[in-house]
């Protein structure tokens, strides 16, 4: 595993040398674009607007334009120079109950690696979490762009998870949400069952991707030209309003025979 970023985990006068690592793996298939008539591969150039000539890589530069037309430059150095102690920290600035960070917060989920040097006072801290119930608020810089974290314990692990702040949470006042609606007691009752009988210790392992792997399956049939055509997949058909207690019934069964199998 290759580290993304390595620099000091600060908390009061508290530097630990740390090393940073992606914790999620995006799973998808990649499709190439072609074109319809040959299949010929379609390539994706960055090209000067005014010209139209291909620009490569090495001669392409970050720039903001600070009025129409007219751009400041800005190189590696600029971007250290803003704050070179925010690009190399990441700094705990207060502990909260683990319980106060709402998961709509949580966006990217990073591993902490303790350097040779700061193994002590990396379980110091990773214990000290764990018996406080606390989490790290924490704020650092990657790739040029100030984030909010929290820092918690994971077994034997120290995790960050990248936040978004306040300002990135859609406001969803504007939607039609209802605050009640009129049901029986029964219904409610019915529904709390279902929850309780299809309630179990969460388990990882037991969800994938089977999307993704019913797609595979599809493009490894289509390859060897053994694709079956199937018929169209129906959308599970909406319950209405009268329907519902009978749904709720009906389901409680089928998950009570499930359970009994």
């Amino acid at each position: 595993m290759k580290s993304i970023w390595s620099g000091t985990l600060s908390f009061g006068l508290v530097h630990l040398p740390v090393n940073l690592y992606s914790a999620s793996v995006e799973r998808k298939l990649h499709f190439n674009y072609l074109r319809k008539k040959d299949l010929c591969p379609i390539k994706y150039v960055k090209v000067c607007k005014h010209t139209g000539e291909e620009v490569p890589y090495s001669d392409i530069v970050r720039g903001y334009e600070v009025q129409k037309g007219d751009y400041v430059v800005l190189e590696e150095e600029d971007l250290q120079q803003a704050s070179l102690e925010k690009t190399e920290t990441i700094e705990i600035v207060e502990f909260v109950d683990a319980h106060e960070v709402d998961e709509i917060y949580l966006e990217k989920p990073y591993y902490i690696e303790p350097q040779k040097q700061a193994v002590k006072a990396y379980v110091i801290l990773r214990e000290a979490l764990k018996k406080s119930k606390k989490v790290g608020i924490a704020k650092f810089v990657l790739r040029t762009r100030e984030h909010l974290a929290i820092i918690k314990h994971e077994g034997p692990l120290l995790v960050l998870n990248q936040m978004r702040f306040q300002n990135e949470i859609r406001d969803p006042s504007g939607l039609n949400i209802p605050k009640t609606a009129k049901y029986q007691k029964k219904e409610l009752d019915i529904a709390i069952q279902l929850i309780e009988q299809l309630t179990s210790p969460f388990k990882p392992k037991e969800f994938h991707d089977t999307y993704t792997e019913k797609l595979e399956k599809v493009i490894r049939a289509k390859a060897k030209g053994k694709l079956k055509r199937l018929r169209k997949a129906k959308a599970p058909a909406k319950t209405e309003v009268p329907d519902l207690m009978s749904k709720l019934r009906e389901s409680l069964e089928k998950a009570r025979k499930k359970e009994t199998v």
